[in-house]
């Protein structure tokens, strides 16, 4: 079998995902310096490129410092049949790039995709978990935060993770910089629809915009159609942006909700590629709720380890020891600390630093709970209790 490291001498095809000056392409170029580096449209097909001999290597993105895990490439690992023979850091720089002439407040007009406009699937969350109260959508995430500390608002609700496209990275990272407590959950049963303005047909449509998760759980049908896919912050404020500009060529992966408020034609429904479309969102607020032991309760952390072998089999079996269940683990990057060196000559390979978030079937009301985080705390670097709150069992 020819060594990995004797085949970067030779001049193959090497497929990546992108256009011309992606990050992706400084990647392959690192990698097989020798090779020529092809792009390409969608990460699905670089896999095939690679076990149809089309390409002899394809490179991919798979975690991000900052950004996190690329939940995609996971799941098309499992589903293709390719090995990993090896893998390259790049140091990612970006710049705020426009024509010439174009100052940056003309930006604005651009880059002002609202989250959570009116037919947003948040909207209908925070309905759900709230039927009595007033909804209000804000512009991003970290605003919502914001306005629950300050009492502008009494809570947030804000999606953490989705059954096809994982977890909601930006969430988590809120969750561990803002003070803000989980006081419950809902789940909301996602179902996707194709929108364009009335007159347009589905063989006109050239691009599609939605929100990045929606994208990523409507994969099968989007590479199908063959369309470019552009990401923008919510699902029913690129519908408003599509029946707003009256776009001709550009769809919208949206509700039927928003079909509904921005006068567009429902193309297809149920674009996505499992029936089975969940998104958890998390109800937050300032101050906890008293935990019980009446009904099922769910608790959430977030602890850092030294590192070393067995440390996360540790952290683990303070759970397993006394029967907890995990329903969730997640692993972050840590945003102040993300790569670290090993001790030495400075000769070892750098890797990134994480934090754990962790979902148990407990309520902190439970002495066993209770002794499972007083165990962990002993060799944990770092442990704080999100929330303990009622289980959405619906």
């Amino acid at each position: 079998m020819e060594l990995e490291s004797e085949w970067h001498t030779r001049h193959g095809i090497v497929y990546w995902v992108g256009v011309s000056g992606a990050y992706s392409e400084s990647a392959a170029e690192k990698a097989y310096p020798n090779c020529e580096t092809v792009p390409c449209e969608q990460f699905d097909i670089a896999f095939q490129a690679v076990e149809n001999w089309i390409a002899d290597r394809a490179v991919l993105p798979i975690e991000n410092s900052l950004g996190g895990s690329i939940h995609r490439n996971y799941d098309l690992l499992l589903r293709h049949g390719l090995h990993i023979v090896g893998e390259v850091q790049l140091s990612i720089r970006h710049c705020l790039l426009a024509n010439h002439g174009v100052k940056i407040e003309d930006l604005t007009r651009v880059l002002s995709h609202q989250q959570g406009v009116s037919g947003a699937y948040s909207e209908s969350a925070a309905e759900k978990a709230y039927p009595n109260c007033e909804t209000v959508p804000c512009e991003q995430f970290d605003i919502a935060f914001q306005a629950v500390e300050n009492w502008i608002a009494d809570r947030a609700v804000l999606p953490i993770e989705n059954s096809l496209g994982g977890s909601i990275h930006r969430n988590y990272d809120l969750l561990l910089r803002h003070g803000l407590h989980i006081v419950g959950e809902v789940q909301l049963s996602i179902r996707h629809c194709l929108l364009a303005n009335h007159g347009v047909k589905i063989e006109d449509l050239t691009r599609v915009l939605s929100h990045q998760q929606a994208l990523a759980q409507c994969e099968h049908t989007l590479t199908r159609l063959r369309v470019a896919r552009e990401a923008v912050d919510d699902t029913a404020g690129a519908a408003q942006f599509v029946a707003l500009h009256k776009l001709k060529d550009t769809g919208a992966v949206a509700s039927i909700g928003a079909a509904r408020i921005y006068d567009l034609n429902v193309l297809a429904q149920d674009i996505q590629d499992d029936s089975d479309n969940v998104t958890r969102f998390l109800m937050l607020a300032r101050e906890p709720i008293i935990p019980g032991t009446d009904r099922r309760f769910k608790t959430s952390i977030v602890f850092s380890l030294d590192e070393g072998p067995g440390m996360l089999y540790m952290a683990l079996a303070v759970f397993s020891m006394r029967n907890i269940n995990l329903t969730k683990i997640e692993s972050r990057p840590q945003r102040k600390r993300p790569l670290i060196q090993p001790a030495g000559n400075g000769d070892g390979l750098k890797h990134f630093d994480y934090l754990f978030y962790c979902d148990f079937e407990a309520s902190m009301a439970d002495l066993n709970a209770q002794n499972a985080l007083k165990h962990l705390k002993e060799f944990a670097t770092f442990l704080r209790v999100l929330g303990s709150y009622p289980t959405d069992t619906t």
